[in-house]
């Protein structure tokens, strides 16, 4: 038997609610201003407390934190004859669970108290945030505990004080930037620079201007000098994410760099030297793409002087319990939240779940039941669909083969594809979701031969758009 405490100025209201929530066996107590809701809260400590938003003296809206803070577990449903969204938004803001309008509608009602309830039996079965969160949790950190992952931290510790090029390798979302970074910061000169650029996100003049720096005059456009990545990287670190997305032009200057350590600038006369340390990164197989002539052998081999493989999330479920409480005590700073708990049943729905996404899945999902969290405990009602269990139409098309069997092009498919529907094929949103670039979304549609449901055009732009956007 649950315990419920109505308060609601309106008697009448109340005897009704509290007849009809008895006759489901609750037990339901009233009050009929806040003061004495607030000592019935602490006689009874309820379940669920329902409380109206208009009240005589001191409103429900006023006395939302004081229930917040006495009852942090405890659900708070709020009920309002005044429909008008700045009291909704301001019930929520300040910790409400629900928000129902009167007159009340009994099925929505007993809807959010057994949701409410279901919320409430998950508080006690739980992960900690925490007390499982490292002390220096801090943006770059990386955990894990599975042997996959403990093989990287030893390349990490063995590479970092040498100068060698490392390649790191692995599936988009793995954290390969994060290992980047971390070698960096256990290198030689962890006060250096460290310089990111995404090779795809630019055209050929574009990036080699990005990379090497242009001289004014030396292209339409060029109206003042720019330094080039390279330069600013100095005795740093240069990190190159998707470098199988590089023009065989751009390559070839690359290797020169590699091979030499000095460059030009765009339009300069004089040669520039580097001490920069380069990593580079790609999900995809650059052996491959050397025996399709996508990518230059001799560059391949100057690049894999040390190769990083970050393996796949599905295949390091082990360390779900110490990704989950590191990405939430970010997310915690970050959204000015205090989530402290995770509910066991999420937990069992992530290690059930294949994370086509990796660990940039983890973290969009734990972001969103984050900002969509009333309380500290995030609970299963928060997941989405596809992770808590309930697979719509569209998900239920898809290929039901064991994860074991799957290729690695099977789960891109799938993800791009899940990402595309979930964005209304949105190319803009879709692309900062994936963490691609425009150009290589295109391809991957074009290669998966993917299709909105409806045949309508992606994203509003037609084919020729994307071509020109490249």
């Amino acid at each position: 038997m649950s315990r419920l405490l109505i308060i609601d100025d309106d008697v009448a209201s109340c005897r009704t609610l509290q007849l009809h929530f008895r006759t489901q066996g609750h037990e339901v107590q009233l009050a009929h201003n806040l003061e004495d809701g607030l000592e019935a809260a602490q006689a009874l400590a309820p379940d669920v407390i329902i409380l109206d938003i208009r009240m005589p003296r001191r409103s429900g809206l006023e006395g939302l934190p004081d229930f917040k803070r006495d009852f942090p577990s405890t659900p708070v449903i709020m009920i309002t004859a005044f429909h008008d969204m700045d009291t909704t938004v301001q019930a929520m803001k300040r910790g409400a669970d629900d928000y129902i309008d009167k007159p009340i509608d009994i099925n929505e009602l007993d809807a959010a108290v057994a949701k409410s309830l279901a919320r409430s039996k998950t508080i006690g079965d739980e992960i900690s945030v925490s007390e499982q969160t490292p002390a220096k949790s801090g943006a770059n950190i990386m955990v894990g505990r599975s042997r996959a992952m403990k093989e990287v931290f030893k390349t990490i510790g063995l590479v970092a004080p040498k100068l060698a090029t490392v390649l790191i390798t692995g599936e988009s979302g793995t954290g390969k930037e994060l290992i980047a970074r971390a070698i960096h910061q256990a290198g030689l000169n962890p006060s250096g620079s460290f310089v990111a650029v995404n090779c795809a996100a630019l055209v050929d003049t574009l990036l080699e201007s990005d990379l090497f720096g242009h001289e004014r005059g030396s292209f339409t456009g060029a109206v003042n000098r720019q330094v080039g990545k390279f330069a600013i990287a100095r005795d740093g670190t240069i990190f190159l994410d998707e470098i199988s997305e590089l023009s065989q032009v751009i390559q070839a200057k690359l290797l020169r760099v590699l091979q030499e350590r000095e460059f030009m600038t765009l339009g300069g006369s004089k040669v520039e030297a580097t001490n920069a340390r380069v990593i580079a990164a790609t999900n995809l197989d650059l052996t491959k793409q050397v025996e399709a002539g996508a990518f230059r052998e001799d560059l391949f081999y100057r690049l894999q002087v040390v190769t990083i493989h970050v393996p796949p999330l599905r295949e390091r479920m082990d360390d779900l319990d110490d990704l989950v409480p590191t990405l939430l005590a970010r997310i915690n700073r970050e959204m000015h939240r205090s989530i402290s708990r995770v509910a066991a049943d999420v937990m069992d729905a992530f290690h059930a779940y294949a994370w086509p996404g990796n660990v940039r899945e983890l973290e969009n999902v734990l972001m969103k039941a984050a900002a969509l969290c009333p309380g500290d405990t995030i609970t299963h009602d928060l997941l989405p669909d596809n992770i808590a269990g309930i697979e719509g139409a569209h998900s239920a098309k898809r290929d039901q083969r064991p994860v074991s069997e799957l290729s690695l092009d099977d789960v891109q498919r799938d993800h791009v594809a899940r990402v595309l529907a979930a964005t209304n094929w949105h190319r803009g949103r879709s692309c900062e979701i994936l963490g691609i670039s425009r150009p290589r979304l295109r391809r991957l549609i074009n290669q998966f031969g993917l299709m909105p449901e409806d045949n309508s055009p992606d994203d509003r732009d037609s084919i020729e758009n994307a071509n020109e956007a490249e």
